[in-house]
């Protein structure tokens, strides 16, 4: 395949994953007019699970059968997912889309730290640090109005950070834990999650269904079979055909496409100091780049 044509098929797939995490956060908003938090999070993830599974068979592959392999992914799943998940969902109840969105771009930054402590040879430098402190300083920038008094709440906001920690933490345990299969460890971690979701929040039996809205159900679907399995798939073909430097551009393009389809789609206000704030993260991420390649990359809300 010549050269361009690869090229042009990684930036097809990189915006076709930065649609569908930058826009999951307006879909769990949608989802919230009906559903608790703890019923997007198993619904969400039982519907992705469906749709890895059938991925990994159409690929020729089995689950495997050691203990070990399952324990890395219930670790994998409740840390990556689980977690994350219900805190962006229960973070949105106070917050708007946009404003979740442009909170996970800290993502990258903690991971650097994490990194430093738990992973050989990612030692922090000047421009590490450098970057960490204008990603802190975007986030004070955000946090300041809204502790002042805005349509976002300090709690919503401090939820969801907490998923954007849990999300840089299990960059750090994927990167210790034994490599499997592209396709084997997005369907166990998926379906691991899935199962542990359903027992701690098994109320998702007990969902009122005549009261659900038609937009709300569409939505929950969507949000389980696109960016949650579908994404999954795209995530670990573009890493294999591009590598995870690629892949972290990603970073850049997650948040804006998350707080400007919120400002389009829900009429979110757009505000300059968010606008200040997320300059600030992504110029933080670019410095934090500048000496290292960057092995972070998001991963979907």
């Amino acid at each position: 395949m010549p050269q361009q044509r690869q090229q042009f098929i990684n930036w097809a797939l990189l915006v076709s994953l930065v649609a569908l995490w930058g826009t999951s956060f307006l879909g769990i908003k949608i989802s919230l007019r009906s559903f608790t938090p703890d019923q997007v999070v198993v619904l969400r993830l039982s519907i992705g699970a469906i749709v890895l599974i059938v991925f990994m068979l159409a690929r020729g592959k089995m689950l495997p059968k050691k203990p070990i392999a399952w324990a890395h992914f219930m670790l994998l799943g409740l840390v990556g997912n689980v977690l994350p998940f219900w805190l962006i969902a229960k973070g949105q109840m106070f917050v708007t889309s946009g404003m979740a969105g442009l909170l996970m771009a800290i993502m990258p930054l903690m991971t650097l730290i994490l990194a430093h402590f738990f992973i050989a040879g990612e030692n922090l430098n000047r421009n590490k640090l450098l970057g960490f402190v204008f990603g802190i300083s975007g986030i004070t920038l955000i946090l300041g109005p809204t502790i002042l008094g805005s349509e976002n709440s300090l709690l919503g906001c401090l939820l969801v950070l907490s998923a954007a920690v849990l999300y840089a933490t299990n960059t750090i345990i994927a990167r210790r834990l034994p490599t499997y299969s592209s396709a084997v460890v997005s369907t166990g971690v998926t379906i691991c999650a899935a199962v542990i979701s359903f027992m701690i929040w098994p109320s998702v039996l007990t969902i009122d269904w005549p009261q659900v809205s038609n937009l709300a159900l569409v939505t929950i679907i969507w949000l389980g079979v696109f960016p949650t399995g579908v994404a999954a798939i795209i995530f670990f073909v573009l890493i294999r055909r591009a590598g995870p430097t690629f892949l972290s551009n990603i970073n850049y393009l997650i948040p804006l496409v998350a707080y400007f389809t919120g400002a389009l789609v829900l009429g979110e206000l757009i505000v300059w100091h968010d606008m200040i704030a997320l300059a600030a993260i992504l110029f933080g991420i670019a410095v934090s780049r500048r000496s290292v390649r960057n092995r972070s990359v998001n991963i979907e809300s």
